[in-house]
């Protein structure tokens, strides 16, 4: 009993942590993640302001630390096919924006953007040990991303 749970905990970690098997793609895996991931949230019910919305950012991250962590090898610390970062990155930078075409395919962009370039401090978070540091990174990326698409938005939009 215990060995067939353990392997089903196994099982559920491997394909949250791949994206349901997005992070096995050989070329760009860490972008398509990104792009269902705002095509899952662009057609779901919930709002850029609701606490729904907020859940998922917060829980999708935490839980995103533990299935991060399932597929990390000692020859792998940070391995590709681990996309779920994607997801939590990407919803994280739609905080607070307009739920439209434009915006979304903003957030998009600056959201792959900032995770390519890493630009300071957001690298250092990668450092962090484990699963954590597969998500902090892209969390820092969703921060940034998301303040400065929401200064541009308030300000001009």
């Amino acid at each position: 009993m215990i060995r067939v749970l353990g392997t089903t905990i196994n099982r559920v970690g491997w394909g949250m942590g791949t994206g349901m098997g997005i992070g096995l793609i050989p070329v760009a895996a860490a972008t398509w993640a990104s792009l269902a991931a705002v095509l899952l949230y662009g057609s779901s019910p919930l709002n850029e302001d609701s606490t729904g919305f907020f859940l998922l950012c917060c829980l999708g991250f935490l839980a995103g630390i533990w299935a991060c962590q399932t597929l990390i090898t000692e020859a792998d610390h940070d391995p590709k096919r681990a996309v779920w970062d994607e997801f939590a990155g990407m919803w994280i930078t739609c905080l607070f924006l307009p739920k439209t075409l434009p915006w979304l395919a903003a957030a998009f962009v600056v959201f792959r953007i900032l995770d390519i370039l890493k630009p300071w401090p957001i690298r250092r978070f990668e450092a962090l040990p484990g699963g954590l540091g597969i998500m902090a990174d892209d969390l820092a990326a969703g921060v940034v991303g998301a303040v400065g698409l929401n200064v541009v938005y308030r300000v001009f939009f």
